[in-house]
């Protein structure tokens, strides 16, 4: 028996009109699967499975939490998930991905298995940005990312004086006596994004 073998779905052997699978997805199934988004985690999957005259709508409800690395200071943070997805399956001469959530599948094996499907419906569900809420970051890598992180011209031997506030952001430093390009000042609001 292989590692995916649970997650194959019967489609050619379905008697009845309607079927539902409810899937536990571990930190061993992220393993197994080795995708680079999600390494650990712990989800639940139901899959309802519907035959219709012309294919198979299977349903997807994805609900849970992984671990992923947070953006600004690398150490693993929970990231919940939650997703509802579709997937079109009929039957065909050979294997084929055509359009948007159809698959093709051969009917003499009758069978498809969901486990990487799965997978990419989690890893799309998760957030393009993830970041510890605010002060829950690692403190050491924080001071280090703002020690090197260069606000205004002539900050050098300010920055190693920086100290950080209890919500993990840099304390106000006044305005600069210079008057400034104010398109230059656009380009700081990328700055306040971090």
């Amino acid at each position: 028996m292989g590692k995916f073998d649970k997650y194959k779905i019967d489609l050619k052997g379905m008697q009845a009109d309607s079927c539902k699978y409810e899937f536990v997805l571990d930190n061993l199934f992220f393993v197994n699967i080795d995708g680079p988004e999600v390494q650990k985690g712990k989800v639940n999957v139901t899959l309802v499975v519907k035959k219709t005259s012309r294919a198979f709508e299977l349903s997807f409800q994805t609900d849970g939490m992984v671990c992923v690395p947070c953006d600004r200071c690398l150490d693993d943070m929970e990231q919940p998930v939650s997703s509802t997805d579709k997937l079109l399956v009929k039957f065909g001469h050979e294997y084929a991905e055509e359009g948007d959530n159809l698959i093709v599948i051969p009917e003499e094996e009758g069978e498809i298995n969901v486990a990487w499907f799965m997978y990419e419906f989690i890893a799309l569900a998760i957030p393009m940005k993830h970041v510890h809420a605010p002060g829950k970051c690692n403190k050491a890598m924080s001071g280090k990312l703002h020690k090197h992180l260069r606000t205004k011209a002539g900050d050098e031997d300010a920055e190693d004086e920086m100290f950080m506030g209890e919500d993990n952001t840099l304390p106000d430093m006044g305005e600069e006596e210079t008057p400034i390009d104010p398109r230059w000042n656009e380009l700081k609001k990328i700055l306040d994004n971090n």
